[in-house]
């Protein structure tokens, strides 16, 4: 089995909390991970929009672009609005040949709000929610017909958070909406990642090795601290440095015969966790667990010529 394995520009620069970000260029971030060993990477608000502009540095720096965020509001906006808004990252996604984009919903999401707690997340009735993922169905199902597919990621403060609601909006969405499955995120939310694999693992099309500090999860008043305050404590870090064991996690992707990529996304603070150090951390337990389940991954970076 084939595995490729990437990274998140979010453990360099934060989108959310700007206190939690280095101040280093794209190409520093680039040189950074490759140099761990990841081939690939997640797009950040540092990578450029024009595909001729991104590919020579993709090129130079031998890293592959392997998924970014689109902020969804399908819960609250129409199908319309969103395929206007992702059309130009569908385009320039073909362009450089990423795999998908990740599709994150931010309608009634509190996971940019500070001042909100965990306790206060968005709910989707019975009925809402197989409405909303019928939704979903029909725009991922459009943006495959464009030429680039979706990867779904359910998501701390989301509308899609725990384990039912997860297991609740796959029931009720359909093909044409691929998954993307977080084991930090499901971890963080009270979910078994091992149970949500064996469930859902037909759909899954694109994996986030991220890892919790199973203490600073489990010491939160959800009553009064939010997502952010979380990723501010360091709830989240790389395999190797956290409390989930991902020998069985990955084992059971193997068992399921899951191939393609495994990226690492661990906001933290930079300055108590440095990128380069964190990166290392988490490629050298990945390639230690990967190996133990039987995976090749893949070297390469930049497609040659």
């Amino acid at each position: 089995m084939k595995a490729k394995l990437g990274m998140s520009p979010i453990a360099w620069w934060n989108d959310d909390l700007v206190e939690l970000s280095d101040d280093v260029s794209l190409e520093e971030c680039l040189r950074q991970s490759r140099s761990a060993g990841f081939t690939g990477m997640e797009k950040g608000r540092r990578f450029p929009d024009d595909p001729a502009t991104m590919l020579p540095i993709l090129k130079a720096a031998d890293v592959t672009l392997c998924g970014g965020w689109f902020s969804g509001t399908l819960v609250d906006e129409d199908l319309s609005a969103n395929k206007d808004r992702i059309a130009p990252m569908i385009e320039l996604f073909k362009a450089v040949d990423a795999p998908c984009i990740v599709y994150g919903e931010v309608g009634q999401s509190i996971q940019g709000k500070r001042d909100v707690p965990l306790s206060r997340k968005p709910k989707l009735s019975e009925d809402e929610m197989k409405a909303y993922a019928r939704k979903v169905t029909q725009f991922g199902e459009w943006c495959a017909e464009q030429g680039m597919p979706l990867s779904y990621h359910h998501h701390m403060a989301a509308v899609v958070e725990t384990e039912p609601e997860l297991d609740a909006f796959m029931a009720a969405s359909g093909e044409g909406i691929p998954l993307l499955l977080d084991a930090g995120h499901l971890a963080f939310a009270g979910g078994d990642v091992l149970r949500a694999i064996d469930r859902h693992h037909a759909r899954i099309n694109h994996v986030h090795v991220k890892d919790i500090r199973r203490s600073v999860v489990d010491g939160l008043d959800r009553n009064k601290q939010s997502f952010l305050d979380a990723v501010a404590l360091g709830a989240f870090t790389v395999p190797g440095d956290g409390s989930l064991d991902f020998a069985a996690i990955v084992q059971r992707f193997a068992d399921h015969g899951y191939e393609g990529w495994f990226v690492v996304e661990a906001e933290q603070d930079p300055v108590a966790n440095p990128p380069l150090k964190m990166a290392q951390v988490g490629h050298a337990e990945l390639m230690r667990v990967m190996t133990a389940a039987g995976y090749s991954v893949e070297t390469k970076g930049f497609p040659k010529d």
